[in-house]
């Protein structure tokens, strides 16, 4: 598929002119182009509300997953802070193109020759009350390939526990994925694996990454039967790597970082605390889970 170009979301300021990205558009044929297996890894953190203190945590997490023999690392939500309020991503937001955490992903991806899907950090908009949460993809040279708002803001009441991101955060509008050596790669945050039909968005995956940071309540609920649910339905791996831990901050991440194959069996799973999950992605597995039960070629909605 022919490489599409960077779309930047409405309200986000422009620092200046950028090279094209290599991101792909959506695909709705359900075939896997030849690929290779990849070793691929998510890493689960306890991420506080100092900066520096988390790039420290990610760089010793990324060079454990690449020393598991890790091609791809994926990062959590918000890997770089989590605020003692809402309004502190707001404080450590970057431009578009600069600042020392979108320079810390980058040069871990070329220093360990690994891609690094950068989890989130918030980028600043024209409004300057609200930032986006922007997943971010370097290949392993250090240059970065796409970029995905979260389309879909959180929102939920319980008692005393409440959140609404749409307060400091502007939604994303364009599902994006992009190529790697395993194939197809569709990006997705947290909130959107509510979200089936964004998904369906994405065309034929051979991985989706989840990178998250579910709250403990939603999480016991709801976490694992939803990334369950997305791998079966696109018979694509998952890859989802969570909070998990109680923050300096007082809330407490649901955690369960995860790997899930095409057939929703767990490859590998760490339930709370820092560390690596890892695992392969088999294009011959997810061959043989399609041929054997070819329910995209179904589809007729």
């Amino acid at each position: 598929m022919s490489a599409g170009t960077k779309q930047e979301p409405p309200g986000t300021a422009r620092t200046g002119e950028r090279m094209p990205e290599r991101a792909t558009e959506p695909a709705t044929a359900p075939t896997i182009a030849p690929t290779r297996r990849m070793h691929v890894a998510a890493l689960q953190m306890v991420s506080t509300p100092d900066v520096g203190e988390n790039l420290a945590a990610a760089a010793t997490l990324l060079r454990e997953a690449r020393a598991r023999g890790a091609e791809l690392a994926l990062l959590p939500e918000y890997f770089c802070i989590l605020g003692n309020r809402d309004r502190d991503k707001i404080g450590v937001a970057e431009d578009d193109g600069a600042g020392p955490i979108q320079d810390f992903l980058s040069a871990q991806a070329r220093e360990l020759g690994l891609w690094v899907i950068g989890g989130t950090l918030p980028l600043r908009t024209a409004d300057s009350d609200h930032v986006t949460n922007t997943l971010l993809v370097f290949d392993p040279h250090g240059e970065r390939v796409v970029r995905y708002d979260k389309i879909h803001l959180f929102r939920f009441e319980r008692g005393e526990e409440r959140y609404d991101e749409s307060r400091t955060l502007l939604p994303g509008s364009t599902p994006r994925t992009f190529e790697a050596p395993c194939g197809r790669i569709g990006l997705s945050i947290c909130y959107d694996l509510r979200f089936p039909e964004l998904y369906r968005a994405l065309g034929d995956c051979a991985l989706i990454v989840v990178p998250s940071a579910f709250t403990a309540t939603t999480g016991e609920a709801h976490w694992e039967v939803l990334l369950r649910a997305r791998a079966i339905e696109n018979q694509c791996y998952v890859l989802a790597a969570a909070q998990g831990g109680l923050h300096p901050n007082g809330r407490r991440t649901h955690g369960d970082s995860v790997l899930i194959d095409p057939w929703g069996r767990i490859v590998e799973r760490l339930e709370t605390g820092p560390g690596v999950v890892s695992g392969l992605v088999d294009p011959d597995v997810i061959h043989n889970v399609r041929a054997g039960l070819p329910d995209l070629s179904h589809r007729r909605l």
